[in-house]
């Protein structure tokens, strides 16, 4: 009887915002171990992806550890190294007790922690350090926005990135990535991977795969694949511009089992584009009140105000107040916003549906953004949060699966007629089921006001009638020329003003 291929599965998941001022630790993390991993079959997350195509290949898979969190500041290093024990206590385990046949990781790649400004790399340099794993077939699915390095490209055989971004697409890459080691395992040839870096960074505003530049660096990579067939798969990285580490920014990696001079040129040719292409990752923004007043004399709706600056997704907060500001100023009645705010949920613990109550919300998790808001709000209903993915290929299933945990949360309306989602935890706003379970029917308003940059587009924009995406302060600024790096490489567009085009 053939034996079948041990593969050793694990995921670490943290996109870390560098100029927050939080400190993330292992509460702050959610935890699926060994035959809990398992059970993340049918839930559409990356994991998910791997899961069917083991299914589909007959392997026997070894499950580890998944830690996840939500983007947010720097990660206390103790939560790696927590990960890293039960991964190598798993991983020379497996490998003593019937030997690996390969791995699969579960990755974001723009994680930092307080110790380490690549956390991916050094985790793949680790597993490469065990007796037993130097040459074991290391393959893997990570974010877009990811910071690609050298060292994570010298220790890995085939990371396969999303291509969508909105990341509809994350299982899919899953699935690429875990076919791209069954072919390995079953042809006997291993493939290497390779690494670029530009000399850009653009905020996640300009990285949607619709628009360009991204729309046709991703053109450009799928032509690579296929005038190529030694190379395997092309990652176009749009990367994370709220890191401050020194590879942060675009970047372009290959997995390619054949020789190194053509995957270079490749490359190349992939940095060149986005050079030329630069100015397109750097989008203009409406003033605030321009959008609102505009969009009072719009007729219909729903119309979107997008603020980039406190965008959930990129590591933000979630409880700017400005937009909600905007709208009592402007008396733009029948519009709705979400915010994360705690402490404005528990005092409405007791309250009665009809209830007015003197609440302040929001404004207290950015020194830069707007502060809280006090006003007499209308208690209209509470909930415990939780909710059901109407769209299984969300930007947010990728990660958290097919269901999300806002925490405690309660509807309360204020001023003429603006409804505030208030949420204990704060919820990216990748689902239009975050507003339907609570009762509120995002189609029938006039304006929503959305904590996102791009990742929100797959949700909203079928049933909006138009966006504005607007200026704010706040810890995600577009302006990204505006935050103080202290650690990323020079020169580097747009940040260093002598930067010059090679």
């Amino acid at each position: 009887m053939t034996k079948r291929p041990r593969i050793l599965l694990a995921g670490l998941f943290h996109e870390t915002h560098s100029f927050v001022d939080e400190r993330i630790t292992l509460a702050d993390f959610t935890f699926k171990r060994h035959e809990q991993m398992l059970q993340r079959r049918g839930d559409a997350s990356t994991i998910d992806g791997f899961l069917e195509v083991a299914e589909d290949e007959g392997w026997e898979v070894v499950p580890v550890a998944d830690y996840t969190a939500l983007p947010a500041g720097t990660v206390e290093h103790a939560v790696f190294e927590a990960f890293w024990e039960e991964c190598e206590a798993d991983l020379r385990r497996a490998l003593a007790e019937g030997g690996l046949d390969g791995i699969w990781l579960a990755l974001h790649g723009a994680m930092v922690t307080t110790e380490s400004i690549d956390p991916e790399g050094e985790l793949l340099a680790r597993i490469r350090a065990v007796s037993g794993a130097e040459t074991l077939p290391l393959f893997g699915v990570f974010d877009l926005h990811a910071t690609f390095t050298a060292k994570m490209a010298r220790h890995a055989n085939g990371l396969v990135a999303y291509r969508e971004n909105p990341h509809a697409d994350a299982r899919d890459a899953a699935v690429r990535s875990a076919r791209l080691l069954a072919r390995a395992l079953k042809g006997g040839e291993l493939p290497h991977m390779l690494s670029a870096g530009a000399p850009l960074v653009w905020p996640p505003t300009g990285t949607g795969t619709a628009d360009q530049p991204m729309r046709d660096l991703e053109a450009l990579a799928r032509q690579i694949e296929q005038e190529d067939p030694a190379i395997w798969a092309v990652n176009v990285i749009a990367g994370y511009s709220f890191s401050d580490v020194p590879d942060a920014g675009v970047a372009f990696s290959l997995v390619t089992s054949g020789g190194d001079e053509g995957a270079r040129g490749a490359l190349v040719q992939l940095v060149a584009l986005a050079v030329a292409l630069r100015d397109l990752g750097m989008p203009r923004e409406w003033d605030l009140d321009e959008a609102v007043d505009r969009i009072k004399g719009l007729a219909g709706g729903p119309y979107l105000i997008v603020e980039p600056a406190d965008n959930i997704g990129g590591g933000a907060p979630g409880d700017g107040t400005a937009v909600l500001r905007a709208l009592l100023r402007h008396g733009l009645g029948n519009s709705a916003v979400a915010i994360a705010d705690p402490a404005a949920v528990a005092a409405l613990a007791d309250a009665q549906p009809g209830e007015t109550r003197l609440l302040s919300i929001g404004g207290k998790g950015s020194a830069i953004a707007d502060g809280p808001v006090e006003i007499e709000a209308r208690f209209v209903s509470r909930s415990d949060g939780r909710f059901a993915l109407e769209d299984r290929n969300s930007h947010l299933a990728a990660s958290q699966g097919a269901h999300f945990d806002m925490g405690p949360s309660a509807v309360v309306t204020v001023g003429d007629g603006v409804t505030i989602l208030l949420t204990s935890r704060k919820t990216p706003p990748f689902d239009l089921a975050q507003f339907r379970s609570q009762g509120i029917h995002p189609e029938t308003l006039k304006a929503i006001g959305v904590k996102a940059a791009v990742a929100h587009r797959r949700a909203y924009d079928p049933i909006a009638a138009g966006s504005f995406t607007v200026a704010t302060a706040g810890p995600c600024t577009s302006r990204i020329e505006t935050l103080p790096y202290r650690r990323l490489r020079q020169p580097v567009y747009p940040i260093h003003p002598d930067w010059r085009p090679e």
